[in-house]
Order: C-alpha cells, then sequence, then structure tokens
C-alpha cells in the first residue's frame, strides 16, 4: 500500500513539474494573442492613414493615424494582447469623434506586422510610436497615452518620468506576476515569468493627470488591481468606475464624457 502512496506521489510531483516545463516555454503563446492578421480598416468613420514606423530595433510596423489639426492633443493607443487594429474601431469612432488626433499603433507580431512579442519588444514599439509623432511636429507634452489592458502596462512604462500632457489607463492591472500567480496559484510564477510588466512599482513616476477606468465585473482582470493602481498614482488623478462593464468597456455616453472631460481638463 505505501508504494502505492509514494508512486502516486512521485507521479504527481512529475505531471506537476511536466506542467511548470510546459507553461514556462510556452507562456508567450499564453499571453500574446494577435489573433488574425488582416486589417482593413472597415467602419472606421473617421479619415486616417496607414502609417509606417522604425521601432529602436528596426521593426517596421504598421499604424492607424487619423489628423484634425497637429496643434491639438493627440492621443497615442496602445492596445491590449489580444486581437488586432480592426477590433478597436468601436473605440477609435468614439475617440475620433472627441476634440483630438489619434495614432494606434500595431505591435510586433500583430496585424500582419513582423517579429515576436516579448516585453521589452512592446515598450519598444510604443517608443517608434511615439518617435514618430516627434517627427511629425507632435511634442511629448501634446500626447495623451491611451492604455487598454496589456497597453496599461506599457503606457506606464513609456511615460513614467517623462513628460506627456496625460495618460488614460483602461482596466489596468498591477502586475503581470500578479495576474499569472491568480490564474495559476500553484505554479512559482514570480519565477518562471519573462514578462513581468511590473504597473504597479512605476505609477508613481507619473507626474501629470491620469485618468484610470475599470468596471466592477471584469472578468479578466480583476476590478481591485484598478482600484489599486489608483490609490498609487499621484495627484492629478481622476477615476471612472463602473458597475457593469466588463473588461471591454463600452463606450457609451457616459464614458466618452468622462474622457472628453479628462482631455479638457489638459488644455
Amino acid at each position: 500500500m505505501n508504494n502505492i502512496y509514494i508512486k502516486s506521489f512521485f507521479l504527481l510531483i512529475l505531471i506537476y513539474v511536466g506542467i511548470t516545463v510546459v507553461i514556462y516555454f510556452y507562456q508567450r503563446k499564453l499571453l500574446y494573442h494577435p489573433f488574425s492578421t488582416q486589417i482593413t480598416g472597415e467602419g472606421l468613420i473617421h479619415n486616417f492613414e496607414t502609417i509606417n514606423f522604425k521601432t529602436p530595433d528596426n521593426l517596421l510596423l504598421k499604424g492607424w493615424f487619423h489628423l484634425k489639426d497637429s496643434k491639438k492633443k493627440t492621443i497615442l493607443f496602445l492596445h491590449g494582447n489580444a486581437g488586432n487594429l480592426d477590433n478597436r474601431i468601436d473605440k477609435l469612432n468614439s475617440i475620433g469623434r472627441m476634440d483630438v488626433n489619434f495614432l494606434i499603433i500595431a505591435w510586433r507580431g500583430y496585424s500582419g506586422n513582423p517579429g515576436k512579442p516579448s516585453e521589452e519588444g512592446l515598450y519598444k514599439d510604443a517608443l517608434g510610436g511615439i518617435k514618430w509623432l516627434n517627427e511629425k511636429g507632435i511634442s511629448k507634452d501634446q500626447i495623451v497615452l491611451y492604455g487598454e489592458s496589456l497597453g496599461t502596462a506599457i503606457a506606464t512604462e513609456v511615460g513614467q518620468n517623462n513628460n506627456f500632457a496625460g495618460i488614460i489607463l483602461e482596466a489596468p492591472f498591477t502586475s503581470m506576476v500578479d495576474m499569472g500567480q491568480k490564474i495559476y496559484p500553484i505554479f512559482p510564477v514570480k519565477f518562471l515569468l519573462k514578462d513581468k510588466y511590473e504597473t504597479k512599482k512605476k505609477i508613481h513616476n507619473i507626474k501629470y493627470p491620469i485618468l484610470i477606468m475599470h468596471g466592477k465585473k471584469d472578468k479578466i482582470v480583476p476590478f481591485y488591481m484598478g482600484e489599486k493602481i489608483y490609490s498609487l498614482a499621484n495627484e492629478k488623478k481622476s477615476k471612472y468606475f463602473t458597475e457593469n462593464d466588463d473588461h471591454m468597456m463600452v463606450f457609451d455616453i457616459n464614458l466618452n464624457n468622462a474622457i472628453s472631460d479628462f482631455l479638457k481638463s489638459l488644455s
């Protein structure tokens, strides 16, 4: 009988180690979900141009740029870990009705772009988008960073210790370590994870206006993480917390007003 228990114990250990190894080697496939590589822009009601920009490591990536007036604020939209540019058209249609320009960039490995996504890679992609705007005569103090889900960590990274006009975080998480530990509680995520995205350690380095948005029914990034990021943020902060929104927030009149009011406060 003891031999059966011992064999069962070692079998469980072997299974645990095997799953741990799989998680380690396939973690980026679990984290990044580019879906379709095709983008059309169909349904985007605002005039835009498809632009190409270079990253610091010389990848040539795509983005969509909508220009009203170079003297107006420009939103740099940094999207989440799943889908492509077409999946953000409804949001872009709402943002385009506001008194701003916008640039949305596609990450490496997304929307037909070359390269493979990683934490350092996506930081470089965002820096490439910022540089492209700067070269168009749009300075950092005219740029509002907009991070969506995973994009909130990237916006926080490139936005810290800097002088942007403002930053908007939609459904921010405290860190990918915290997220991973929530999803895989029995595994040593802290030691396995390559891409840690530690927003909670960086948010205090943002000294300009910040708007944090989160839905209490978010089934992917728990609402308490948005609350935590808000509590760690410096003053000049505002929040838009809703009772019914899930992870992808609905751009209804209330959310649109919250963003519009925030943008007006930057003038």
